[in-house]
């Protein structure tokens, strides 16, 4: 159970881990143990997440969701595999609150009029300067 908010208690089910080998340095460690956690999630199959955190978790530009609304989180930060399993499952938490936050609603504003009155100022004087570098008439 992976508690997200006092709302959201995502269960182990839904959380698929899997150890692998990781990459890198660290000599005949590497080859041998698979320290590596490969967290996967599916967002539409998830049925603790409402509606609205699944479409903007599927909204969201990040590499580690799928086209196909698949969470993939790979650490491999550490050399112990329990650090890595937490590693994984405290980013999968930190990417599940940032989808729980609704965006604030944008308010529609208008330029003031001095704001309207100094950029058609800037429009004439701009106009007046091209102007001036056309070909001296004799």
């Amino acid at each position: 159970m992976l508690q997200i908010d006092e709302h959201i208690v995502i269960p182990d089910s839904e959380i698929e881990l899997a150890a692998i080998r990781a990459r890198g340095p660290g000599g005949q460690n590497v080859n041998k143990v698979s320290s590596a956690i490969h967290l996967r999630f599916d967002i539409q199959l998830s049925s603790v997440l409402p509606d609205d955190v699944k479409e903007r978790l599927l909204k969201m530009r990040d590499h580690r969701i799928s086209k196909n609304g698949i969470v993939n989180i790979k650490a491999q930060r550490s050399r112990s595999q329990d650090k890595n399993r937490s590693d994984a499952l405290q980013r999968f938490s930190d990417l599940l609150k940032k989808a729980l936050v609704e965006p604030a609603r944008r308010k529609k504003t208008r330029p003031s009029r001095k704001a309207k009155e100094k950029r058609l100022a800037d429009k004439a004087h701009r106009s007046r300067v091209k102007n001036t570098r056309g070909k001296i008439a004799d």
